[in-house]
């Protein structure tokens, strides 16, 4: 199964890039982590913010394949657990969809993406850096990928 993560922002420190290119290998031959990078729209003191995430909203609609489920990463979505993400987890590969994961600029997501989603999912209540939620979102899919398989990374 694919996973790609579509996340606004280029040009990352490379402590992200490093962290995020460690778990994406760990992740094995059944889920194959894939990042795309978008663009971040400049924005200038007088900017239209909102006509700044559609064109990024709009650029993160190309990335997504026809028949993908997709996932609008937000604060305001559904917190999972790590078992609970293992279980949903399960469930892709079962289906059989390449996912696509979903992570807004600094203004969000495009509200059309998050409408359209199949899952809006909150990494907690607290507001992250966009490039840690890059690191975080592959450390969290190796672990449940863990559960999966009987390895002990994940320890209750």
């Amino acid at each position: 199964m694919l996973i790609r993560l579509i996340a606004a922002g280029t040009r990352l420190p490379g402590w992200v890039n490093d962290g995020y290119a460690e778990y994406a290998a760990r992740l094995g031959p059944k889920i194959r982590l894939e990042l795309r990078e978008i663009p971040v729209t400049p924005r200038s003191k007088n900017a239209d913010l909102a006509r700044a995430r559609a064109e990024e909203g709009r650029r993160m609609q190309a990335a997504i394949e026809p028949g993908m489920y997709v996932v609008a990463l937000e604060v305001g979505g559904k917190a999972l657990s790590t078992e609970g993400l293992a279980k949903w987890m399960a469930q892709r590969l079962q289906d059989g969809r390449d996912v696509a994961l979903l992570v807004g600029g600094p203004d969000g997501l495009e509200p059309e993406l998050s409408r359209g989603a199949d899952l809006r999912w909150s990494l907690s209540a607290l507001t992250y850096p966009h490039a840690l939620v890059r690191v975080v979102l592959a450390e969290q899919l190796y672990r449940a990928q863990s559960i999966l398989d009987g390895h002990p990374y994940h320890r209750a």
